[in-house]
Protein backbone atom coordinates (compact mmCIF):
# COMPACT_ATOMS: atom_id res chain seq x y z
CA UNK A 1 0.00 0.00 0.00
CA UNK A 2 2.65 2.49 0.70
CA UNK A 3 4.12 1.70 -2.54
CA UNK A 4 0.81 2.71 -4.35
CA UNK A 5 0.37 5.57 -2.33
CA UNK A 6 4.00 7.12 -2.93
CA UNK A 7 2.94 6.41 -7.00
CA UNK A 8 -0.05 8.14 -6.84
CA UNK A 9 1.13 11.40 -4.55
CA UNK A 10 4.51 11.17 -7.44
CA UNK A 11 1.52 11.43 -10.06
CA UNK A 12 -0.28 14.18 -8.12
CA UNK A 13 2.91 16.24 -8.10
CA UNK A 14 3.97 15.67 -11.46
CA UNK A 15 0.55 16.85 -12.91
CA UNK A 16 0.68 19.65 -10.29
CA UNK A 17 4.07 21.34 -11.93
CA UNK A 18 2.78 20.13 -15.45
CA UNK A 19 -0.19 22.42 -15.01
CA UNK A 20 1.19 25.33 -13.53
CA UNK A 21 4.23 25.38 -15.57
CA UNK A 22 3.10 27.18 -18.63
CA UNK A 23 5.31 28.08 -21.64
CA UNK A 24 4.33 30.57 -24.27
CA UNK A 25 6.09 31.04 -27.68
CA UNK A 26 7.05 34.28 -28.88
CA UNK A 27 4.79 36.80 -30.23
CA UNK A 28 1.47 34.70 -28.49
CA UNK A 29 0.31 36.01 -24.72
CA UNK A 30 -2.53 34.39 -22.69
CA UNK A 31 -4.72 35.92 -20.41
CA UNK A 32 -5.13 34.10 -16.52
CA UNK A 33 -7.78 34.23 -14.76
CA UNK A 34 -7.79 33.33 -11.17
CA UNK A 35 -10.72 32.06 -9.65
CA UNK A 36 -13.03 33.54 -12.85
CA UNK A 37 -11.54 37.27 -12.43
CA UNK A 38 -8.71 38.54 -14.71
CA UNK A 39 -5.65 38.17 -13.66
CA UNK A 40 -2.62 38.95 -15.23
CA UNK A 41 -1.19 38.02 -18.78
CA UNK A 42 1.09 35.51 -19.89
CA UNK A 43 4.36 36.49 -21.27
CA UNK A 44 6.35 34.73 -23.88
CA UNK A 45 8.51 32.20 -21.75
CA UNK A 46 8.22 30.28 -18.75
CA UNK A 47 5.38 31.30 -16.98
CA UNK A 48 4.41 29.30 -13.54
CA UNK A 49 0.28 29.11 -12.51
CA UNK A 50 -1.22 28.06 -9.57
CA UNK A 51 -3.38 24.32 -10.30
CA UNK A 52 -6.94 24.61 -10.32
CA UNK A 53 -6.67 28.19 -8.86
CA UNK A 54 -5.25 29.94 -12.18
CA UNK A 55 -6.49 29.32 -15.11
CA UNK A 56 -5.47 30.82 -18.86
CA UNK A 57 -8.79 31.97 -20.58
CA UNK A 58 -7.62 32.32 -24.36
CA UNK A 59 -4.20 33.42 -25.72
CA UNK A 60 -3.82 36.04 -28.30
CA UNK A 61 -1.71 36.37 -31.16
CA UNK A 62 -0.22 39.71 -31.82
CA UNK A 63 0.78 39.59 -35.12
CA UNK A 64 -0.73 41.28 -37.91
CA UNK A 65 -3.66 39.06 -39.19
CA UNK A 66 -5.68 39.16 -41.88
CA UNK A 67 -9.77 39.03 -42.01
CA UNK A 68 -11.40 38.74 -45.32
CA UNK A 69 -14.92 40.62 -45.65
CA UNK A 70 -17.40 38.39 -47.89
CA UNK A 71 -18.17 40.42 -51.11
CA UNK A 72 -21.00 42.90 -50.20
CA UNK A 73 -23.77 43.71 -52.56
CA UNK A 74 -23.85 47.67 -52.17
CA UNK A 75 -26.01 49.96 -54.20
CA UNK A 76 -24.18 53.54 -55.17
CA UNK A 77 -25.87 56.64 -55.26
CA UNK A 78 -26.89 56.69 -58.68
CA UNK A 79 -28.81 53.34 -58.03
CA UNK A 80 -26.18 51.00 -59.29
CA UNK A 81 -25.49 47.51 -57.74
CA UNK A 82 -22.12 46.80 -57.21
CA UNK A 83 -20.16 43.67 -55.88
CA UNK A 84 -17.12 45.15 -53.34
CA UNK A 85 -14.64 42.98 -52.12
CA UNK A 86 -12.46 43.80 -48.88
CA UNK A 87 -9.94 42.69 -46.78
CA UNK A 88 -8.87 43.97 -43.65
CA UNK A 89 -5.35 43.73 -41.40
CA UNK A 90 -5.45 44.35 -37.51
CA UNK A 91 -3.40 43.93 -34.82
CA UNK A 92 -4.45 42.97 -30.92
CA UNK A 93 -2.65 45.63 -29.13
CA UNK A 94 -4.20 44.96 -25.71
CA UNK A 95 -5.15 41.59 -25.06
CA UNK A 96 -7.00 41.83 -21.90
CA UNK A 97 -9.62 44.37 -23.76
CA UNK A 98 -9.55 41.81 -26.67
CA UNK A 99 -11.06 39.30 -24.59
CA UNK A 100 -13.43 40.98 -21.70
CA UNK A 101 -14.44 43.98 -24.51
CA UNK A 102 -16.12 42.09 -27.45
CA UNK A 103 -16.98 38.34 -27.56
CA UNK A 104 -15.79 37.86 -30.79
CA UNK A 105 -13.74 40.99 -32.59
CA UNK A 106 -13.22 39.45 -35.84
CA UNK A 107 -17.01 39.20 -36.30
CA UNK A 108 -16.96 42.86 -34.98
CA UNK A 109 -14.45 44.20 -37.28
CA UNK A 110 -16.32 42.48 -40.44
CA UNK A 111 -19.77 43.62 -39.56
CA UNK A 112 -18.75 47.12 -38.69
CA UNK A 113 -16.56 47.07 -42.14
CA UNK A 114 -19.64 45.73 -44.10
CA UNK A 115 -22.46 48.66 -42.64
CA UNK A 116 -19.73 51.67 -42.76
CA UNK A 117 -19.37 50.27 -46.97
CA UNK A 118 -23.14 50.60 -47.51
CA UNK A 119 -22.54 54.10 -46.14
CA UNK A 120 -19.66 54.79 -47.75
CA UNK A 121 -21.28 53.69 -51.57
CA UNK A 122 -24.34 54.98 -50.61
CA UNK A 123 -22.88 58.52 -51.12
CA UNK A 124 -21.38 57.77 -54.16
CA UNK A 125 -22.14 57.57 -57.70
CA UNK A 126 -20.61 54.61 -60.21
CA UNK A 127 -17.63 56.79 -61.37
CA UNK A 128 -16.78 58.19 -57.81
CA UNK A 129 -16.97 54.34 -57.08
CA UNK A 130 -14.86 52.77 -59.54
CA UNK A 131 -11.85 55.44 -59.14
CA UNK A 132 -12.48 56.03 -55.27
CA UNK A 133 -10.85 52.73 -53.70
CA UNK A 134 -8.30 54.86 -51.85
CA UNK A 135 -11.12 57.05 -50.31
CA UNK A 136 -13.47 54.52 -49.88
CA UNK A 137 -10.40 52.31 -47.65
CA UNK A 138 -9.28 55.46 -45.85
CA UNK A 139 -13.50 56.70 -44.51
CA UNK A 140 -13.37 52.51 -43.48
CA UNK A 141 -10.23 52.22 -41.60
CA UNK A 142 -11.73 55.67 -39.42
CA UNK A 143 -14.92 54.37 -38.88
CA UNK A 144 -12.85 50.82 -37.50
CA UNK A 145 -10.50 52.57 -35.95
CA UNK A 146 -12.76 54.38 -33.76
CA UNK A 147 -15.30 51.57 -32.93
CA UNK A 148 -11.64 49.03 -32.57
CA UNK A 149 -9.83 51.16 -30.19
CA UNK A 150 -12.06 50.01 -27.06
CA UNK A 151 -11.67 46.61 -28.62
CA UNK A 152 -7.74 46.50 -27.85
CA UNK A 153 -7.54 46.30 -31.85
CA UNK A 154 -5.89 48.48 -33.78
CA UNK A 155 -6.70 48.59 -37.79
CA UNK A 156 -3.63 48.63 -39.42
CA UNK A 157 -4.79 48.33 -43.15
CA UNK A 158 -7.69 48.05 -45.61
CA UNK A 159 -7.81 47.60 -48.93
CA UNK A 160 -10.39 47.19 -51.73
CA UNK A 161 -10.17 44.21 -53.86
CA UNK A 162 -12.37 44.20 -56.17
CA UNK A 163 -15.10 46.44 -57.39
CA UNK A 164 -17.87 45.03 -59.94
CA UNK A 165 -20.35 46.86 -61.40
CA UNK A 166 -23.24 44.66 -63.63
CA UNK A 167 -22.53 42.93 -67.04
CA UNK A 168 -24.49 45.06 -68.70
CA UNK A 169 -22.70 48.87 -67.22
CA UNK A 170 -19.36 46.63 -67.59
CA UNK A 171 -19.88 46.60 -71.27
CA UNK A 172 -21.22 49.90 -72.27
CA UNK A 173 -17.71 51.05 -70.15
CA UNK A 174 -15.67 48.61 -72.62
CA UNK A 175 -17.77 50.21 -75.52
CA UNK A 176 -17.19 53.91 -73.90
CA UNK A 177 -13.77 52.96 -73.39
CA UNK A 178 -13.13 51.75 -76.42
CA UNK A 179 -14.78 54.89 -78.23
CA UNK A 180 -12.73 57.36 -75.97
CA UNK A 181 -9.19 55.57 -77.27
CA UNK A 182 -10.42 55.94 -80.90
CA UNK A 183 -10.74 59.57 -80.26
CA UNK A 184 -7.55 59.80 -78.50
CA UNK A 185 -6.02 58.32 -81.68
CA UNK A 186 -8.21 60.35 -84.38
CA UNK A 187 -7.37 63.20 -81.80
CA UNK A 188 -3.50 62.36 -81.94
CA UNK A 189 -3.38 62.02 -85.60
CA UNK A 190 -5.39 64.89 -86.30
CA UNK A 191 -2.30 66.74 -83.91
CA UNK A 192 0.74 65.17 -85.86
CA UNK A 193 -0.72 65.72 -88.94
CA UNK A 194 -0.72 69.57 -87.76
CA UNK A 195 2.43 69.78 -86.87
CA UNK A 196 3.85 68.07 -89.64
CA UNK A 197 2.11 70.82 -91.71
CA UNK A 198 3.76 73.56 -89.55
CA UNK A 199 6.84 72.27 -89.78
CA UNK A 200 6.77 71.67 -93.37
CA UNK A 201 5.56 75.39 -93.94
CA UNK A 202 8.15 76.33 -91.47
CA UNK A 203 11.16 74.66 -93.55
CA UNK A 204 9.29 76.05 -96.66
CA UNK A 205 9.79 79.89 -94.98
CA UNK A 206 12.98 79.27 -93.91
CA UNK A 207 14.46 77.85 -97.21
CA UNK A 208 12.46 81.12 -99.16
CA UNK A 209 14.57 83.38 -97.03
CA UNK A 210 17.93 81.58 -97.09
CA UNK A 211 17.24 81.92 -100.87
CA UNK A 212 16.49 85.36 -101.08
CA UNK A 213 19.04 86.06 -98.88
CA UNK A 214 21.57 83.95 -101.17
CA UNK A 215 20.34 85.83 -104.23
CA UNK A 216 20.54 89.53 -102.67
CA UNK A 217 24.41 88.43 -101.88
CA UNK A 218 24.96 87.23 -105.59
CA UNK A 219 23.05 90.30 -106.55
CA UNK A 220 25.50 92.93 -104.65
CA UNK A 221 28.55 90.97 -105.47
CA UNK A 222 27.64 91.41 -109.32
CA UNK A 223 26.88 95.08 -108.64
CA UNK A 224 30.22 95.59 -106.94
CA UNK A 225 32.28 93.44 -109.47
CA UNK A 226 30.32 95.25 -112.05
CA UNK A 227 31.38 98.28 -110.39
CA UNK A 228 35.08 97.39 -109.86
CA UNK A 229 35.38 96.12 -113.51
CA UNK A 230 33.65 99.92 -114.66
CA UNK A 231 35.99 101.93 -112.70
CA UNK A 232 38.95 99.73 -113.86
CA UNK A 233 37.72 100.26 -117.21
CA UNK A 234 37.47 103.64 -116.83
CA UNK A 235 40.88 103.99 -115.57
CA UNK A 236 42.25 102.15 -117.88
CA UNK A 237 40.91 104.76 -120.62
CA UNK A 238 42.31 107.48 -118.64
CA UNK A 239 45.49 106.25 -119.10
CA UNK A 240 45.53 105.25 -122.62
CA UNK A 241 44.42 108.61 -123.16
CA UNK A 242 47.25 110.11 -120.93
CA UNK A 243 49.45 108.21 -122.98
CA UNK A 244 48.26 109.05 -126.20
CA UNK A 245 48.55 112.92 -124.65
CA UNK A 246 52.40 112.63 -123.25
CA UNK A 247 53.15 111.03 -126.72
CA UNK A 248 51.89 113.78 -128.58
CA UNK A 249 53.38 115.65 -126.01
CA UNK A 250 57.12 114.35 -126.88
CA UNK A 251 55.94 114.75 -130.91
CA UNK A 252 55.42 118.42 -130.38
CA UNK A 253 58.49 118.49 -128.24
CA UNK A 254 60.44 116.37 -130.71
CA UNK A 255 58.97 119.25 -133.84
CA UNK A 256 59.84 121.98 -131.80
CA UNK A 257 63.50 120.75 -131.31
CA UNK A 258 63.64 120.92 -135.20
CA UNK A 259 62.71 124.20 -135.53
CA UNK A 260 59.17 124.45 -136.72
CA UNK A 261 57.28 127.29 -136.82
CA UNK A 262 54.94 127.84 -133.46
CA UNK A 263 51.62 128.15 -136.02
CA UNK A 264 52.74 124.66 -137.31
CA UNK A 265 52.64 123.36 -133.92
CA UNK A 266 49.81 124.85 -132.43
CA UNK A 267 47.81 123.68 -135.69
CA UNK A 268 49.66 119.79 -134.85
CA UNK A 269 48.41 120.36 -131.11
CA UNK A 270 45.23 121.05 -132.60
CA UNK A 271 44.80 118.17 -134.50
CA UNK A 272 46.38 115.88 -131.62
CA UNK A 273 43.28 117.11 -129.39
CA UNK A 274 41.08 116.70 -131.98
CA UNK A 275 42.04 112.85 -131.86
CA UNK A 276 41.86 112.74 -128.35
CA UNK A 277 37.98 114.56 -128.10
CA UNK A 278 36.84 111.18 -130.33
CA UNK A 279 37.53 109.08 -126.97
CA UNK A 280 34.67 108.05 -124.63
CA UNK A 281 35.64 110.98 -122.24
CA UNK A 282 32.73 113.16 -120.77
CA UNK A 283 34.97 116.18 -120.99
CA UNK A 284 38.05 117.22 -123.15
CA UNK A 285 40.30 120.14 -121.47
CA UNK A 286 42.02 122.19 -123.44
CA UNK A 287 45.49 124.28 -122.70
CA UNK A 288 45.16 127.98 -122.69
CA UNK A 289 47.86 128.85 -125.17
CA UNK A 290 46.22 126.43 -127.30
CA UNK A 291 42.91 128.50 -127.19
CA UNK A 292 44.82 131.42 -127.84
CA UNK A 293 46.08 129.79 -130.80
CA UNK A 294 43.10 128.81 -131.94
CA UNK A 295 42.65 132.34 -133.72
CA UNK A 296 45.57 131.59 -136.35
CA UNK A 297 43.89 128.81 -137.30
CA UNK A 298 43.08 130.33 -140.65
CA UNK A 299 46.25 131.72 -141.70
CA UNK A 300 47.87 128.74 -141.28
CA UNK A 301 45.57 127.44 -143.58
CA UNK A 302 46.30 129.58 -146.10
CA UNK A 303 50.25 129.71 -145.43
CA UNK A 304 49.71 125.56 -146.38
CA UNK A 305 47.69 126.65 -149.47
CA UNK A 306 50.39 128.54 -150.49
CA UNK A 307 53.19 126.40 -150.18
CA UNK A 308 50.62 124.25 -152.18
CA UNK A 309 50.63 126.36 -155.00
CA UNK A 310 54.63 127.10 -154.77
Amino acid sequence: MGIYIGIIILVVVIIAIGLSIKIVPQQRVGVVERLGKFNRLLTPGVNILIPVIDHVRIYHDLRIQQANVPPQTVITKDNVQVHIDTIIFYQVVAPDLATYGISDYVFGVRNITTATLRQIIGKLELDETLSGREKISAEIRIALDEATEKWGVRIERVEVLDIKPPTDIQDAMDKQMKAERSKRAVVLEAEAAKQDMILRSEGDKQSKILRAEGDKEARIRQAEGLRQAQELESIGQAKAIQTVAEAEKMRIEMLREAGLDENVLAYKSFEALTEIAKGPANKVFLPTKAVETLGAIGSIGEMFKNNGSN
